[in-house]
């Protein structure tokens, strides 16, 4: 079935900061607002115009449950514009677009802010299951004698916190954490530590060379309340060379591993959202759209090697569109760890992993120019609510910039499932 086009009309997001041990300057809501604000700002119409504001975000503080609607009224969208907050875990800025675009395709909305945000760096420090259970028994001490007896009962250990990111990051049903599971796809594909650190290094340089040569033009600078600016992301390091790497000790299976803090995505705070249109919105504001989604795809596959959830969402992709790796003029795939990266480039070229996982012949060797050209996740960072749609954005802002055609956004996602859209440009406004 033919659906009509979905255009992406202009899109923005903040810079990606770093978390550093401590709470961010910004909210996961303040993050959206002034990101938004500023690319509602550019538009023709109001934002009250817009049918419906969706939002992914993986980790909403509890003051902004439904941050999806937090964020829409602060940016002044109005009492009558719905929206709503999405959540597929890494893929759930991804997931917003997609729900963006069903609803134009299903002709319930024309007009349509989605993106995704997380400010991970204020994810909350929990009580421990025995503290929680000490603090119920100490609201129903009630008299003296009772409160001195639970006091009593209270040990150190109690008090240890409890990282809720950590437990966040840890597959429940396999109990892996997400490294593990990239230690797997290492183990698997029998991808080096050498390897691993040398395409981290890459990322930061090819980082490095696009925030020179002012390639992340989507980025709107933010504003904290003590009037600091924050005009960049602020994960790339020029310093992050193989050497260096080669130095840090593993994470995640500890001693023997290789996955380690500086060949995995960074824990970042950021916000990415896109304006998507249909032809009616387009010619009713006479718009000029850069691009549109022409093609989207979700998978799944064993949460122990979730990394190579990219493989089983974008190959379906290239099936329908009789396209090979090397047909697509370039890619975004999200990058959280190197091993996972290197492993989905190993799997396209192994014929027994294809054979067995996706019933067919290798699709062969994809070129690596054609990859992340301007760095990704393990230089940039990994918001996880904003990376799907921060890729889908930064592969149509690439390919416009080189005057190419076409490419695909992919995500791996925890919980061991993967997403994937095509993504084409328009070089002209879109017929009438």
């Amino acid at each position: 079935m033919a659906f009509a086009p979905v255009y992406i009309v202009d899109g923005a997001r903040s810079p990606f900061l770093k978390a550093r041990n401590a709470p961010g300057p910004f909210a996961a809501s303040d993050l959206a607002v002034q990101t938004g604000r500023e690319l509602l700002l550019r538009q023709p119409f109001n934002p009250t115009d817009l049918d419906e504001v969706i939002i992914g975000c993986a980790a909403p503080s509890p003051d902004e449950t439904n941050i999806g609607r937090v964020i829409s009224l602060r940016m002044g969208c109005g009492y009558k514009v719905p929206a709503w907050t999405v959540m597929r875990n890494c893929a759930s800025g991804m997931q917003a677009l997609d729900s963006g675009v069903m609803a134009i395709q299903t002709g319930r909305s024309k007009l349509v802010l989605a993106g995704g945000v997380d400010a991970l760096s204020r994810a909350p420090i929990l009580f421990t299951d025995e503290m929680v259970q000490w603090l119920a028994a100490w609201g129903k001490s009630r008299s003296l004698s009772a409160k001195l007896a639970t006091l009593t009962t209270l040990r150190p250990g109690y008090l240890a916190p409890v990282i809720g990111l950590l437990k966040g990051l840890t597959d429940p049903v396999v109990g892996l954490s997400m490294g593990q599971t990239a230690e797997n796809i290492a183990h698997r594909f029998g991808l080096s530590r050498q390897q691993m650190d040398a395409y981290a290094a890459e990322s930061h340089m090819r980082a490095l060379a696009a925030q020179r040569a002012g390639a992340f033009h989507e980025i709107v600078p933010l504003v904290d309340q003590k009037g600091q600016l924050y005009a960049e992301d602020d994960g790339i390091r020029e310093d992050s060379t193989p050497a260096k790497l080669a130095n840090l000790k593993p994470v995640f299976d500890k001693p023997w591993g290789n996955i380690t803090a500086g060949n995995s995505s960074q824990v970042t705070d950021g916000a990415a959202l896109l304006l998507l249109a249909s032809q009616d919105a387009v010619d009713r504001y006479q718009l000029e759209p850069l691009g549109c989604i022409s093609d989207a795809q979700w998978a799944s596959l064993d949460p122990a090697t979730m990394g190579l959830g990219p493989v089983h969402a974008s190959t379906p992709i290239l099936e329908r569109h009789q396209l090979g790796l090397n047909d697509l003029d370039l890619w975004e795939m999200n990058e959280a760890f190197a091993a996972q990266v290197l492993g989905c480039v190993a799997a396209w070229n192994d014929e027994s992993w294809c054979q067995e996982n996706l019933g067919r012949n290798a699709l062969g060797l994809l070129d690596l120019g054609r990859l992340n050209v301007d760095g990704g996740a393990i230089a940039l960072g990994h918001p996880v609510g904003a990376s799907g749609a921060r890729i889908v954005l930064h592969l149509l802002n690439a390919l416009r910039a080189r005057n190419l055609k076409r490419g695909i956004a992919t995500i791996c996602i925890g919980g061991g499932q993967g997403g994937a859209m095509l993504i084409e440009t328009c070089d002209t406004k879109a017929e009438t």
